[in-house]
């Protein structure tokens, strides 16, 4: 299935992709419009992955946590402050007690890989 037939039956939907060309933006009014009424929107990606002006407009029909967002760090008296349904968190959807084992493993594999040859983990190639 693709994002456009996913969106409408998602209960919550995470956004955890990397800022380039492709992903800034993506998270539009468009893309905004396929949630169902009371879905709630997760962002623990990059803040321009998502249009902050068409997330307002389509508050409080849905909620959102946003670990991230644009602009940041977010003005004092900007609307997502005391926007209905909208949890901020200061940027630490990443930080939990796992990541400093989870992240030597994963650089130790890297090198592993790296060393023998093969193909790197989690490859990202920009726009």
């Amino acid at each position: 299935m693709e994002l456009p037939q996913l969106l409408p039956a998602a209960d919550i939907v995470v956004l955890a992709v990397p800022l380039t060309a492709r992903t800034e933006g993506m998270v539009d009014r468009a893309f905004l419009s396929m949630l169902r009424d009371g879905a709630l929107l997760v962002n623990v990606a990059r803040g321009s992955v998502m249009v902050t002006d068409d997330l307002l407009a389509e508050l409080p029909r849905i909620e959102a946590i946003l670990d991230v967002v644009d602009p940041e760090p977010l003005p004092p008296e900007h609307a997502l402050w005391s926007a209905p349904g909208v949890l901020i968190t200061p940027h630490i959807g990443g930080d939990t007690d796992a990541f400093p084992r989870l992240a030597r493993e994963l650089i130790g594999a890297q090198v592993r890989r790296w060393r023998s040859g093969e193909a790197l983990l989690n490859v990202v190639h920009g726009p």
